[in-house]
């Protein structure tokens, strides 16, 4: 599908000009797209494209908008901007907490998604006014629709909800929760959609239920979320993958615990790589040659890793002592990695010295990190693709990497920790459990990092709770397993924020940290306002005054 997509936006580009100045004037142009069936498909499938946030003539840089929400997990404790100090001073900002309304990740964020929305009411407008019948189509654009409103409702909370009604006027107020907006898009979805679909990445029926049940969830309606997500999970045709790895590696992808994700293709004919996931391009070991060093994961994300005698996530103590890492220590001088019990989930999500790293050797620690005195020592390995895989390696025309690994926006480990989430607020603590324990379980058979001469190469040690013995622990393990499973994937921050905890944890976080880097957050607080990104200022004064900035900002 992505090969398709490029074909349009390259020579289109001009009818979709509305996420370059949105609230200023409507998308203008012509485009000659037959008026059947097939110009039904052409159109929604550039609906689709802008799911990776970057478009031809992307305001700024592609990294702005990027659909897979790195840089806002590098906001949070699992991840550190990466990188130096001096190198994107902006998102340098952000992650110290020094925001401001005219920072341009925020701009390029909310350009993308109201880009995004505004290709699926053109998809809707153009259905309703052609000869034919194309509810299932048109219910794949207000799905579209649905989760470009939703990342903006969870980053900037009040916003416009632009209909297919607005396409000629969207200069609209922000005056409230659209929560009920989103929800009405995703449930015509669910009543329109197929339950499957011919080519991968398109929305199914599925992946409707699902992300109508996280709506739910994000608003604590318990009992309206955990339905939906039984019924996907009861009823649906997605599973764990055996092996936790299969989720982030080329041949794998679109596999049976996908439900919906962001598809990237490289060296399939499109310019420059322009199908590849060119919002992470930052994002890749310098050491190889590669750019440049970004989203270096934390010291207290991986002392989440440790695990008791019992195979059991330590929930109140991980953060006391630290997984052993070598800062400071040169590359050609002696280490030893830590000896004690780990998840085996930690080495296919971190990359640290003296394990192997997604097939390009043995990490060797300080040599392989851009400046280690900013970023940490460690390096990110879920969106960075195996050695061997080929067809994933794409390269820009400056020779950035354009990876075809796909983002996985809902993966089916995603729906049992958010359906035992739900589970465990009901009090239902059997069902949230058995959920719990479904993706435990899977951490404990899957296949696990290899060291250079066979065996394990870490002391791997996982096991399923017996019980959850109250509601409070109960929520407590969920929350921490969200953690464990799907941490550098895009969810972190969302999570903290939703659960009203993230002032807490985040100023403890800063001052953990600083057993790792003395000097990074000193000057650092996480306040409420933090909780919602500032309204861009460039979107406030070309609407005129018509949005409004929140109190807070």
């Amino acid at each position: 599908m992505k090969k398709i997509i490029a074909i349009i936006v390259v020579s289109i580009a001009v009818i979709f000009s509305c996420s370059d100045d949105f609230l200023d004037k409507p998308s203008q142009g012509s485009l000659d797209v037959p008026e059947n069936a097939e110009g039904v498909d052409l159109l929604l499938t550039a609906a689709y494209g802008l799911l990776d946030g970057v478009t031809q003539g992307t305001v700024g840089n592609e990294w702005w908008g990027a659909g897979d929400n790195w840089w806002v997990e590098a906001l949070s404790d699992n991840s550190h901007k990466g990188s130096e100090n001096n190198d994107q001073e902006l998102l340098n900002d952000l992650q110290l907490y020094n925001w401001d309304a005219s920072n341009s990740y925020f701009l390029g964020k909310w350009l993308a998604l109201y880009g995004g929305i505004d290709r699926t009411n053109t998809v809707i407008n153009f259905a309703s006014r052609i000869t034919g019948d194309f509810p299932a189509q048109v219910a794949e654009a207000r799905f579209l629709r649905g989760h470009y409103h939703f990342e903006l409702q969870r980053l900037y909370q009040n916003v416009p909800y632009i209909g297919e009604e607005d396409i000629f006027d969207p200069n609209k107020p922000n005056e409230g929760p659209i929560w009920d907006e989103i929800e009405a898009d995703f449930q015509f979805a669910i009543e329109n959609l197929p339950n499957t679909q011919d080519l991968p990445g398109r929305a199914t029926r599925w992946a409707a239920l699902a992300y109508k049940g996280k709506v739910h969830l994000y608003q604590q309606e318990w009992d309206e979320a955990l339905p939906l997500f039984d019924e996907v999970i009861t009823d649906g045709p997605h599973a764990l993958h055996p092996n936790f790895i299969s989720n982030f590696n080329f041949p794998d992808k679109n596999g049976i615990e996908s439900i919906f994700s962001i598809q990237f293709a490289v060296n399939d004919g499109a310019p420059n790589n322009f199908n590849g996931n060119q919002g992470g391009t930052l994002n890749f070991p310098s050491a190889f040659g590669y750019c440049c060093g970004f989203y270096q994961p934390t010291q207290d994300l991986v002392n989440t890793f440790k695990t008791d005698g019992a195979g059991l996530p330590l929930l109140d103590t991980y953060s006391e002592t630290d997984v052993t890492n070598d800062q400071g220590i040169e590359s050609e001088d002696p280490f030893t990695p830590y000896a004690g019990e780990l998840d085996p989930r930690l080495d296919f999500t971190v990359g640290r010295r003296g394990i192997e790293y997604n097939g390009f050797g043995v990490h060797i620690g300080k040599d392989w990190i851009r400046k280690q005195s900013d970023g940490g020592p460690y390096l990110p390995k879920k969106n960075v693709y195996q050695s061997d895989e080929s067809d994933a390696q794409g390269t820009g025309a400056w020779g950035q990497q354009f990876p075809g690994i796909n983002h996985n926006v809902i993966r089916y480990a995603d729906v049992l920790l958010m359906a035992a989430e739900a589970a465990a607020e009901l009090n239902e603590l059997t069902k949230a459990l058995e959920y719990v324990n479904e993706v435990r379980l899977r951490a404990k058979t899957t296949e696990r990092v290899q060291a250079p001469g066979g065996g394990d190469a870490a002391n791997y040690e996982v096991e399923p709770y017996g019980n959850f013995p109250d509601q409070a622990f109960a929520i407590k393990a969920v929350r921490f397993e969200r953690r464990l499973e799907l941490a550098m994937e895009g969810h972190r921050l969302f999570d903290l924020r939703r659960w009203g905890n993230a002032v807490e944890v985040m100023n403890e976080f800063f001052e953990n940290e600083s057993r790792l880097l003395p000097e990074a957050f000193i000057n650092s607080t996480y306040m409420e306002k933090h909780n919602l990104f500032p309204i861009p200022t460039n979107a406030i004064d070309l609407s005129e005054g018509v949005l409004k900035q929140h109190s807070v900002w």
